[in-house]
């Protein structure tokens, strides 16, 4: 399905001065003028946010159903379908999850499975919708600093687009997603620092050369691209009320993501409430979390077995206070502990074997049950953004093989339960 006539109805907006921008114009990734303040220690400002001519839509009366049946296309930043990656991407399972450990619960719980995307977590939703723009503007090489999941994105992506993917990843990202990226047939460029120098490297290199950058909360399209799963959210639910979503954060994307199709829902009259938010962090890596209420953001080196979430200067920081603050989310942190312990409950009471990183919201949902922070017959979500395939070595605390038995004289009851 096309749409003609779309750059009228979808532009850019900067999340600090409201400027705006042609989105078909000249490739922009951070508002000119506000990002001139930008220094190397704190958060971006001038993200730019992706807005549509919602007056218009509601005066055509679109309904959910006409909205899905066109794909949504109206609330994307991309002109065509056809110049989306041949994937299944999206369109993830959700899980309902009664009870725990054999305990029932007071509360409805759902897990809502990104590990099925393509590369097996939830970055697919970006990598495709970036990689259908690039495709739409002529673009065939996409750079991306990664920790490891949305480098195997990217990769994963543009091997199905027979696009070229440049991945710069700090030196110790996790085996597993390293060996992916290169499967995929990427350039991979290890480094010898941080997830934040490596950032700040692939933003020079798409400078230098002229390739489309995809950087989570640098390049405006991700958001967009993550938003998708609060249309499925609403779908999945069949219009039910949903309590609070438990989300991983990092830098901040999937969180706005999920706030930001919401909004699109709201301004158009689907619905009349933005669920809460929960936002959960490790311990060891809070910056994000940590700096909501205060009026000068301070970074602390990250150190969690979370690599997918282990960030020094959450590169959305910004525009994520700004939806929390509006739409009163809630924020929590969780310790390594807990998101080793948290994983192992989610894979053996749902079947859902979920990365550090992802095992981080439901480690969060456990907390607040602990706590009795849920409310008695409300609908609530986790968000498991990656498959735990992805890092087996963050579980060598956790898992202890018993011994080899001798199979022709080992009939002890023991062994067996």
């Amino acid at each position: 399905m096309t749409r003609a006539g779309k750059s009228s109805t979808v532009f850019f907006e900067c999340s600090d001065c409201e400027r705006q921008f042609d989105l078909h114009g000249e490739i922009l990734y951070l508002c000119p003028s506000c990002s001139q303040e930008n220094i190397a220690t704190q958060p971006p400002r001038g993200v730019l946010k992706t807005c549509y001519d919602y007056g218009l839509l509601r005066k055509k009366k679109a309904t959910f159903t006409e909205l899905k049946n066109d794909g949504f296309i109206d609330l994307l930043p991309i002109s065509d379908h056809a110049c989306k990656p041949p994937l299944r991407v999206g369109n993830t399972p959700l899980y309902s999850c009664h009870a725990l450990d054999g305990k029932a619960l007071h509360y409805y719980l759902y897990v809502k499975d990104d590990s099925q995307n393509p590369s097996f977590s939830y970055k697919d939703r970006a990598s495709a919708l970036v990689a259908a723009f690039a495709k739409e503007r002529g673009i065939n090489t996409i750079v991306a600093a990664s920790t490891g999941n949305a480098g195997s994105s990217i990769a994963c992506i543009c091997a199905a687009m027979q696009q070229n993917a440049v991945v710069i990843v700090p030196e110790n990202a996790p085996q597993a997603k390293i060996s992916q990226i290169m499967m995929y047939g990427a350039h991979i460029v290890p480094v010898k620092g941080t997830y934040d120098q490596a950032f700040d490297l692939s933003i020079r290199v798409s400078e230098r050369f002229g390739w489309y950058n995809r950087n989570t909360g640098y390049n405006p399209l991700t958001i967009e691209g993550k938003k998708t799963a609060a249309y499925e959210l609403y779908e999945q639910m069949m219009g039910r009320t949903i309590g609070h979503i438990f989300v991983p954060v990092g830098d901040g994307v999937i969180i706005t993501g999920l706030y930001k199709g919401f909004e699109d829902l709201l301004h158009l009259g689907i619905i009349d409430k933005i669920p809460i938010m929960v936002a959960v962090q490790a311990e060891k890596s809070d910056n994000l979390v940590r700096n909501l209420r205060r009026s000068q953001f301070e970074s602390m080196p990250s150190d969690t077995i979370a690599d997918s979430i282990s960030v020094d200067i959450p590169r959305n920081f910004l525009l994520t206070k700004q939806y929390m603050l509006k739409y009163h989310g809630e924020a929590i942190t969780v310790s390594d502990t807990d998101i080793l312990s948290a994983s192992s409950i989610l894979a053996r009471n749902t079947g859902v074997f979920a990365e550090p990183a992802a095992a981080a919201a439901f480690a969060g949902l456990l907390k607040y049950h602990r706590e009795d922070r849920i409310e008695p017959g409300t609908h609530n979500i986790v968000m498991s953004t990656g498959s735990g395939l992805k890092d087996l070595k963050s579980l060598d605390k956790i898992i202890h093989l018993p011994e080899a038995i001798d199979p022709d004289t080992s009939f002890s009851e023991s062994i067996w339960k």
